[in-house]
């Protein structure tokens, strides 16, 4: 199988610093909060540490997983580290409709049920996999998902 990369994703700048930044400021306000002025229940007091921690725990994975970018190929969907998120023989169907589940700007991948779906991961802003279901999306280009998945569904009827 050829290795050509058909179709690229990847999170573009301005989305990517306004999706960082809006989880930045949450985080930074709640341990502010929790810290300028106490609650006088400690109770509030830890959800807010919980929820600031989180959430500055959160901007850095998104950091991290948005400096990749997602490749299909004529045999694979894969990120830019090399893990694949899925095989196109595998996959079943490509989902991009206003009522799917899936991503902001992205669409969602069902795959076949004897296929090797791997463990659940999530790759904030970027993609997620859960079960048989890949979503793809969230801080990328809608233009860039769609093509994507125009092409990727032209790969899956090749294949039948």
């Amino acid at each position: 199988m050829s290795d050509e990369v058909l179709a690229v994703i990847s999170a573009s700048a301005p989305r990517r610093v306004l999706g960082l930044g809006a989880i930045l400021v949450l985080g930074v306000v709640a341990v502010y909060v929790a810290l300028a002025r106490p609650p006088e229940n400690p109770v509030w007091m830890a959800f807010l540490l919980v929820l600031g921690i989180g959430a500055l725990w959160l901007a850095e994975r998104m950091r991290r997983a948005t400096a990749h970018r997602l490749e299909l190929t004529r045999s694979e969907v894969r990120s830019s580290s090399g893990e694949v998120l899925a095989r196109v023989a595998d996959v079943e169907a490509v989902e991009r409709g206003a009522f799917a589940f899936k991503p902001s700007n992205g669409f969602m991948l069902r795959l076949r049920a004897g296929a090797d779906t791997g463990r659940r991961r999530w790759e904030p802003g970027l993609w997620w996999r859960m079960g048989r279901r890949v979503g793809v999306g969230g801080v990328t280009p809608g233009h860039q998902a769609k093509a994507m998945a125009e092409i990727l569904s032209a790969l899956i009827l090749e294949d039948r």
